[in-house]
């Protein structure tokens, strides 16, 4: 499996660019646009549904892939409070993560 790393931030999900709406409780997970992809159609992305594994600090969670994330560097994602809080606490904000399929 090919493994990324990379900064996990977290936001307030609502329609991501898979099509569907998401809520902060939804174990989900927005990529980098060199992950991602640039289909003409952001809702038929290849990665759209797919589940991915994150690794911090000897814990693992994991995410499905419902969103883009503009801002976000190759490798980086942008996750749900809920994802977040499974990793470290919502105050670190910022942390440094490998993640794969």
């Amino acid at each position: 499996a090919l493994a990324y790393s990379g900064d996990m931030t977290y936001y307030t999900p609502g329609l991501g660019a898979c099509g569907k709406y998401n809520s902060e409780k939804d174990h989900i997970v927005a990529l980098a646009p060199a992950q991602y992809g640039n289909d003409a159609n952001p809702n038929k992305a290849k990665v759209c549904g797919r589940k991915i594994n994150i690794h911090y600090n000897g814990k693992t969670a994991s995410a499905t892939v419902v969103d883009k994330c503009p801002s976000c560097a190759s490798g980086s994602i942008d996750v749900s409070p809920s994802v977040f809080k499974q990793l470290a606490s919502l105050d670190k904000g910022r942390v440094k993560v490998t993640w794969g399929y």
